[in-house]
């Protein structure tokens, strides 16, 4: 198991130690998995593509190190509004 630091948000924002693919495994190369394209039974067009995670990691495997606190929306002299766009 080789472990990191991570930041998550979701589904509350955590700093977490979370497990990370073998770099030199055989089956997907370093990257946690292979993609698939696959096609549409009848038309034979792309219809998407899968993922297959790799057995040398499991993307689930974490752990919460901090809770992070939640973010307050920051407050105005004018009941909580600004001037400035939501962007």
């Amino acid at each position: 198991m080789r472990l990191r630091i991570r930041r998550i948000t979701w589904p509350r924002r955590a700093i977490v130690l979370a497990d990370t693919p073998r770099p030199d495994c055989r089956v997907c190369g370093g990257e946690g998995g292979n993609a698939y394209d696959y096609g549409d039974p009848f038309t034979g067009e792309y219809a998407g593509t899968d993922w297959e995670p790799c057995l040398c990691w499991h993307e689930d495997r974490r752990w919460v190190l901090i809770p992070l606190p939640r973010r307050r929306p920051r407050s105005t002299s004018r009941g909580g509004y600004s001037d400035e766009p939501p962007f």
